[in-house]
């Protein structure tokens, strides 16, 4: 169902008229207000209006229709892997990465009672990433669209044996109790967020600065076809940090990969690797390069 429970809707009208009246300081993210992306939004940019969007293809449809001038969408997660399938998503939107933030994901335990509390309701990254807690509190784990919107749900079903896991920034706009915070298995627990706007940047403007580059490429159906393909970037000494395999469509005839480099087109490394990678290579498409936010290694 696409909508937000009740407790969410005067706040999602809220920050959309906002967001309306000034797009071009619109942040689109994906979930309820009190989302750990709401929180990203607000961290990345200090000064930007976040636009509460339902779904991922929600936030990037509000970028590429002008709704907002920027969207902030989670794609991994040190603890539970990948988050949003970015690499799906992005290739046929037009749009570009144009900034990572990296933010430290901290949960809390929220509810409308004292309890005993017997279910708790969330996103399956932050129910996956609170497993340990839960199951040795014997609490059932229950998914919902986004974190707070699981936080808004709990104060619209009433149920006393209902809780959420959530930021604690849900349950003070939604009148939950904080129960326990920090609640999360791994003390270093960490989202990876990408930017996205309308319009790439410019390489030369990172000319000087650490950069990463995002792209996604299919091998021909060769042997060797992959050793070949990221030889390049071996040779030329440029630093792969994230290699990804999936498959597009049911032919299961060639394998795409998502694929993080150190550095940016404009540096003779990088072209002389990316132009060997689009010789192997079926189809190349650079998503975006952008200033690094954390270094790599």
């Amino acid at each position: 169902m696409q909508s937000y429970p009740a407790p969410a809707l005067a706040l999602v009208d809220e920050m959309a008229r906002a967001a309306a009246a000034e797009p071009a300081r619109a942040m689109a993210f994906q979930g309820a207000p009190g989302a750990n992306s709401h929180r990203a939004a607000l961290e990345y940019a200090p000064d930007c209006l976040p636009l509460p969007c339902f779904s991922f293809e929600d936030a990037l449809d509000a970028l590429k229709e002008g709704r907002a001038d920027r969207a902030i969408i989670p794609i991994e997660n040190s603890q539970h892997g990948r988050v949003a399938d970015i690499h799906f998503l992005l290739p046929e939107s037009g749009l570009s990465i144009v900034g990572e933030y990296f933010m430290a994901i901290h949960h809390a335990l929220m509810a409308g009672s004292d309890g005993p509390w017997t279910a708790a309701w969330s996103h399956p990254q932050a129910l996956g990433q609170s497993r340990n807690f839960l199951r040795e509190r014997g609490i059932v784990p229950l998914s919902y669209a986004d974190t707070a919107g699981a936080a808004a749900y709990v104060k619209e079903l009433g149920d006393p044996a209902a809780c959420a896991i959530a930021p604690k920034l849900a349950a003070q706009l939604y009148g939950l109790k904080v129960i326990e915070e920090h609640v999360e298995d791994a003390a270093d627990n960490t989202t990876r967020f990408v930017v996205l706007a309308r319009a790439p940047l410019d390489p030369a403007t990172l000319q000087g600065r650490p950069a990463i580059t995002t792209l996604v490429f299919e091998v021909r159906s060769v042997p060797a076809a992959l050793y070949k393909a990221l030889g390049g970037f071996a040779t030329n000494g440029v630093n792969i940090t994230k290699l990804e395999s999936y498959q597009k469509g049911a032919s299961f005839a060639a394998t795409r990969f998502y694929t993080d480099i150190v550095g940016a087109p404009g540096e003779p490394a990088v072209d002389r690797a990316l132009e060997e990678l689009a010789f192997h290579s079926k189809d190349l498409r650079v998503l975006g390069c952008y200033p690094q936010a954390r270094a790599r290694g």
